[in-house]
């Protein structure tokens, strides 16, 4: 047995969970400890995790003291740049999922209870046109205005494309153009929305910052669609 304490988690991994599915993932080690026996946590030479920091957390949280040794693999041979190559290409999908295979040949209930988030289906009826929105639990706090977007290379971009010696009709496009580099703070953003009066958020969804409604954002094309998750949309077509 391996004492979980000798364990460290790694805190560069960036990778987190939020609490629903990190619920997820403790019942899935409840009812099939096997799974970790198939897939163990990776440790490297100083015993801190590679690949499993949420399986190691998720133990812990459920007062594991030690675990089988099977559950735990060490890879001390890798070199530091390997270490970090191994913790993204861990967690990395390369796949997608064919929705009309998991319709047909899985138990829906069953893949949203294993931790999967699959597109509502109704039974009997694998194409809806009803889509589930991620779970979200806003801070308390309202965040600064200021901060929700970063303009900095934006600025810089702007001072050169002023002191150019062209012509002002290609600064002006150029001016407009650098507006792509806005890079905006979504997770700022949605508990900005949280605490805003009625009249900003509707300003907010209308801008595509936030999604409420997703039939309503593609109505207004601020969601392009997948041909894959297109074919969920259309249940009148398909009957």
């Amino acid at each position: 047995m391996i004492k979980l304490n000798t364990i460290t988690e790694n805190p560069a991994n960036p990778r987190f969970i939020d609490k629903g599915k990190f619920e997820q993932l403790k019942s899935s080690i409840r009812e099939f400890p096997e799974m970790m026996k198939l897939r163990p946590i990776v440790i490297d030479d100083k015993r801190v995790v590679l690949g499993g920091n949420m399986r190691l957390a998720a133990l812990r949280d459920m007062d594991f003291q030690e675990v089988p040794d099977d559950w735990i693999v060490s890879a001390d041979e890798l070199s530091e740049a390997q270490k970090k190559e191994f913790i993204i290409k861990d967690n990395v999908g390369f796949g997608d999922w064919d929705w009309e295979i998991l319709a047909n040949e899985w138990d829906v209930q069953d893949l949203l209870d294993w931790g999967l988030a699959v597109p509502n289906m109704d039974e009997g009826d694998p194409y809806t046109n009803k889509v589930e929105a991620p779970n979200y639990e806003p801070r308390d706090e309202k965040p600064d205005v200021a901060d929700l977007v970063d303009r900095t290379k934006y600025a810089e971009l702007i001072e050169e494309i002023e002191t150019a010696k062209i012509p002002e009709d290609v600064k002006d496009f150029l001016a407009t153009a650098a507006t792509r580099h806005f890079v905006f703070n979504y997770s700022w953003i949605a508990d900005f929305y949280v605490h805003s009066e009625k009249e900003v958020q509707e300003l907010i969804e209308r801008s595509g910052l936030v999604i409420i409604d997703f039939n309503k954002a593609i109505k207004e094309g601020y969601v392009e669609l997948s041909e894959k998750l297109n074919e969920l949309f259309t249940n009148d077509e398909k009957g």
